[in-house]
């Protein structure tokens, strides 16, 4: 294994330190929602304790200072992001409502019948219910881009698919469901040929590697602060300066305006168009120390550790009769889902959970992905930085009981 200290990370993770039903708790479940290490908690506390006060909205010294600590934050995901603004980067509650965001301002206003979003097999309910929903307003055709057996996006079928009637390619950064690490950087290059937008959803890639949206190219990025060891509550789409100054704000109130009148208003420039009312300025804050606290592993060797844990993972599992794993990406980072020969997944969760393993049973909102692979749900391992090899291998032992419990 790499040098990486797993264990100094794991102090700043006081919620592992716990038992469940009697044993030591094992987290495998990062890829629902990661932990919060105490630098994040401490960040939210000494925020509320010294410096609370609504944002943009007054000359006293608290609002100055929220104010500063709040647009501090946005600049600090710009450049984890490596945007080239700050402007370049709005606040939301999480992934799905990026998603939303971009859907019912640029989707509404551009989309017409004869154009295509394309999609990919593997997306989450959040992209493509999303787009779903916006195709039937406005006519546009939605099309799916398969996969290979192995799991992993078909780029030929992509490539033929990509037409001057394609409008918009939204697809996954990384699988949630089957790990996949998606080309990203060479689905949004066909995309600019053929004259499309890109939106990019990052929510299970943030946490595991460095993104830089300008090497990717796309137009727009998402992701969820919860998934990154941040708070729930945030989240953040990055969108391209000069695609954001073309869009409707989507939501009315204070903050995004300008200018009101009993007949009409002007409204604020990005990103403060897009965020009407009071944001969460206190998970503004938990977010940029969690981006701090993110880097910081990563620099420390946290994404290579990281794979050496899922190869152990994947190794394991391959061993146990009954098992097998869903998908067989060549890039895959931090989730795993495997299906049971002899037990439904389910049960085999709650069984695990009896030793105080916690990992993911169901169709994880990826319900059509798993109704075309013929399956009903799956058993889902994720990890994250905290994960160690004792974990992998207490969660491989419990499971092989499991199995044999319910086998016989």
């Amino acid at each position: 294994m790499t040098s990486f200290d797993v264990q100094r990370v794991r102090g700043q993770f006081l919620i592992l330190q716990q038992q469940i039903n009697g044993y030591p708790l094992v987290y495998l479940d990062s890829a629902a929602t990661a932990h919060k290490p105490e630098c994040v908690l401490q960040a939210m506390l000494d925020f509320y304790r010294t410096d609370n006060a609504n944002v943009h909205r007054s000359a006293h010294t608290l609002a100055s200072r929220a104010t500063q600590k709040f647009e501090q934050a946005r600049q600090r995901v710009a450049d984890f992001l490596h945007a080239r603004r700050r402007e370049e980067i709005i606040w939301t509650r999480g992934t799905t409502e990026s998603i939303n965001l971009v859907a019912q301002t640029w989707g509404l206003q551009s989309l017409q019948a004869g154009d295509e979003i394309l999609l990919s097999a593997m997306e989450h309910h959040a992209n493509l219910v999303t787009w779903q929903q916006v195709a039937r307003q406005t006519g546009a055709r939605l099309r799916i881009i398969p996969l290979l057996e192995s799991g992993e996006l078909d780029m030929q079928a992509y490539q033929a698919m990509l037409s001057t009637h394609t409008r918009m390619v939204a697809i996954v950064h990384v699988s949630n469901v089957l790990g996949t690490v998606n080309p990203v950087a060479d689905v949004v290059r066909l995309a600019k040929q053929a004259g499309a937008l890109t939106l990019i959803d990052g929510a299970q890639a943030v946490a595991h590697a460095p993104v830089d949206v300008q090497a990717l190219g796309c137009d727009f990025y998402a992701f969820s602060g919860h998934k990154v060891y941040g708070p729930t509550g945030i989240g953040v789409l990055y969108g391209r300066k000069e695609i954001l100054a073309q869009l409707p704000p989507w939501q009315f109130g204070g903050e995004m305006i300008r200018k009101v009148t009993f007949t009409e208003s002007e409204f604020s420039l990005p990103p403060l168009r897009f965020e009407a009312g009071t944001p969460a300025i206190a998970e503004a804050v938990g977010l940029s120390a969690a981006l701090d606290f993110l880097c910081e592993q990563l620099a420390a060797g946290a994404e290579v550790y990281q794979q050496q844990l899922l190869q152990r993972l994947l190794q394991g599992l391959q061993q146990i009769d009954g098992v097998s794993l869903v998908g067989q990406p060549a890039a895959r980072q931090g989730v795993v889902s495997v299906v049971l020969a002899h037990a439904h997944h389910h049960d085999v969760c709650q069984l695990l959970d009896a030793q105080g393993i916690a990992v993911r049973s169901g169709h994880h909102c990826a319900m059509p992905l798993l109704h075309s692979l013929g399956l009903a749900g799956t058993l889902r391992i994720s990890l994250g930085v905290y994960n160690n090899e004792t974990e992998i291998d207490a969660f491989l032992q419990a499971l092989r009981q499991a199995l044999e419990l319910l086998h016989d």
